[in-house]
């Protein structure tokens, strides 16, 4: 079975998490965009949706859902997106389709976050994926140093890429992250930086994974 098979298995698991009534929180990147595929497909009535890049609203509005602005949304029901690595307690590392900062908006807001993936995408320690860290252009070079002695990776300009909201992306490799929390405060602390791809203070609720024996569900422990 391929990846783009599994993606679209977890992509139609997925479906059975839209709330019937409210507001969707839709992500981003591949399986996503499968996800939103599936919707259409299935023909599921969406009530409207918040949604973390411009990629994403287009292809929502393509299938005639109504896309909020989310400050039109004091919070919802169910957000929906993939990762680039999550780890056995629930932590993420997400950007690498370089919308964190607000895919990370979207999740503070949501009661449920369910994270759809294939069986790839989970590692027993973070850091493997490069670490994605959303700056404003004028801080780069002093928050690359910065990253530098505080994680002791390899802090990159990742070439090319201007993010939704006009920043650029710091990608830190060679990581092995074994406190996440504890990193994603310190990263979110340095001037410049408007926020890092660790999911660690909000991470996912609901795990869908998809295996070729089928899609499995973890459940974060309540």
């Amino acid at each position: 079975m391929t990846q783009d098979e599994l993606k679209v298995m977890v992509a139609k698991a997925a479906l059975d998490y839209i709330p019937k009534q409210g507001v969707l929180g839709v992500g981003s990147g591949s399986t996503v965009v499968k996800f939103i595929e599936q919707i259409g497909l299935n023909e599921i009535k969406v009530e409207g949706a918040v949604s973390s890049s411009n990629k994403t609203t287009a292809l929502l509005r393509e299938r005639g859902i109504n896309v909020l602005d989310p400050n039109s949304v004091p919070g919802y029901d169910v957000y929906i997106d993939g990762a680039d690595e999550v780890d056995p307690h629930f932590n993420m590392i997400k950007g690498g389709g370089a919308c964190l900062t607000r895919e990370k908006i979207l999740t503070s807001m949501a009661k449920k976050f369910v994270l759809i993936v294939d069986k790839s995408k989970l590692v027993d320690t973070l850091g493997k994926f490069p670490l994605p860290v959303e700056v404003i252009p004028m801080a780069r070079e002093q928050v690359i140093r910065t990253l530098k002695k505080l994680t002791g990776g390899d802090p990159v300009l990742r070439e090319g890429c201007i993010t939704d909201n006009g920043c650029e992306i710091v990608d830190v490799r060679g990581l092995s992250i074994t406190d996440p929390v504890k990193l994603e405060d310190e990263i979110n602390a340095i001037p410049g930086v408007v926020t890092v791809g660790l999911f660690a203070r909000r991470g996912a609720d609901v795990i869908l994974y998809a295996t070729e024996e089928g899609v499995k569900t973890l459940k974060r422990p309540q």
